[in-house]
């Protein structure tokens, strides 16, 4: 089959879209990808492209057609919202002109939903059916992150997700909660699956040398882990709180892996609170890394902002983190803390109180190594249950084809 994937991101860009269109190619499958010039997370284009550079080329036999795009910066919303804008109208005008093969299906993922407006006019100029992939739902994540303020654009970012939703062939969702909110905004039932994220293959248990590099940085002590981005979201807020709490506890290391737009303020409140001999940020690092930090670390965190939304929704870096065989802790509510519970991988505790999270961390902090190993192999047995990738691409592959069948 011949499939278009319609991303506003993609490789070099650290998403897991990259990996399941390798997975797609995997099995025989012809993949382009209309995507963007690269710029995320720091704003500015990657060293070596730019609106006349590289912008066709290949990737793991997947290939890439790229679309002019004004960065996103790093000044806020309104720079993040022309960003979307010019990938949007651009890939309308210049797609059909780029993109004059036959393809027997599109797919695209709500990241950000802008892009589900070329695939509808690809959709429309090529008569092939098209599969959303709906990682987050909109617009509430928007007015939970604050992105997005006024009700008179909340009110219109919500129309048009129910413009997509009632044009699409197949919506797939990353979480089952998401589906009563879809079929309320005009999604059918019967064109409803669910498809949760998986981790790409590197993610899975190593062992790192006493001396490797990536434990140049981290204290001794008992390590807990975040990997991912410093934002809104995030709720960076309780994980500070909590270590401030814990401070007295100088043998437990806050360790931060990645990068974000609330760093700096991050930074400051470290300084403020006293924190700089037991909370670290060491930035971003490239991926094929994160297996060998998360062995370092003694308990993995993830944390989510106390927002209906958001307990709708399980955080991607779940996934990572069962696959490599970590015990988690989980300041988040609903499906996300349910899974948790229901794998035996951790312990979870309402999402913005840092009272709840500095226990849970003394808990953990308590158990023995056995106990924590023994937590950790009950997440990956669940990862292999539910969210390993091979079985999932499968799953999307044959959706594909059963698509492609009845158009």
């Amino acid at each position: 089959m011949n499939i278009l994937i319609v991303s506003q991101y993609f490789w070099p860009e650290n998403f897991r879209i990259n990996d399941l269109a390798l997975g797609l190619v995997e099995r025989g499958n012809k993949v382009t990808v209309l995507t963007g010039i690269p710029n995320y997370p720091d704003g500015c284009f990657f060293p070596g492209y730019g609106i006349f550079k590289k912008s066709r080329e290949e990737y793991g036999g997947v290939r890439i057609v790229r679309i002019p795009v004004v960065p996103r910066g790093r000044g806020g919303a309104l720079r993040l919202i022309i960003n979307y804008i010019s990938f949007t109208a651009n890939a309308c005008l210049l797609a059909p002109f780029l993109l004059r093969s036959k393809f027997d299906i599109i797919f695209f993922s709500l990241s950000p939903l802008t892009e589900g407006i070329p695939a509808l006019v690809m959709k429309k100029m090529k008569k092939i059916p098209v599969v959303f992939w709906v990682q987050d739902l909109w617009p509430e994540s928007l007015s939970a992150t604050g992105v997005v303020t006024s009700s008179l654009a909340l009110k219109a970012v919500e129309k048009l997700v129910r413009f997509l939703y009632l044009r699409c062939d197949r919506i797939l969702v990353q979480s089952r909660a998401f589906i009563p909110v879809i079929e309320k905004r005009g999604g059918d039932a019967k064109r409803i699956a669910y498809f949760p994220n998986s981790a790409e293959e590197l993610y899975r248990p190593v062992s790192v040398e006493p001396d490797a590099p990536e434990r140049k940085n981290i204290p001794e002590g008992f390590c807990v882990m975040f990997a991912g981005n410093i934002g809104a979201a995030q709720d960076f807020e309780t994980i500070l709180s909590a270590a401030e709490q814990l401070k007295e506890y100088d043998d437990i290391h806050w360790v931060i892996v990645g990068d974000g737009r609330l760093r700096p303020w991050v930074e400051a409140q470290i300084e403020e609170r006293g924190l700089t001999k037991t909370f670290h940020l060491l930035g971003r690092h490239p991926v094929e890394l994160m297996p060998r930090f998360f062995s370092i670390a003694d308990v993995m965190l993830v944390t989510l902002k106390k927002e209906y939304i958001f307990s709708l929704t399980i955080p991607s870096k779940v996934q990572s983190y069962l696959a490599c065989a970590k015990p988690i802790i989980a300041a988040i509510d609903g499906e996300g803390a349910r899974i948790i519970k229901e794998s035996g991988a951790g312990i979870a505790c309402p999402a913005e109180n840092p009272q709840a999270l500095a226990e849970v961390v003394l808990k953990i902090h308590r158990m023995s190594n056995a106990d924590l190993q023994d937590m950790g192999l009950r997440g990956r047995s669940y990862f292999e249950q539910h969210f390993e990738r091979t079985v999932l691409i499968d799953r999307l592959h044959n959706w594909i084809k059963e698509l492609k069948k009845g158009e």
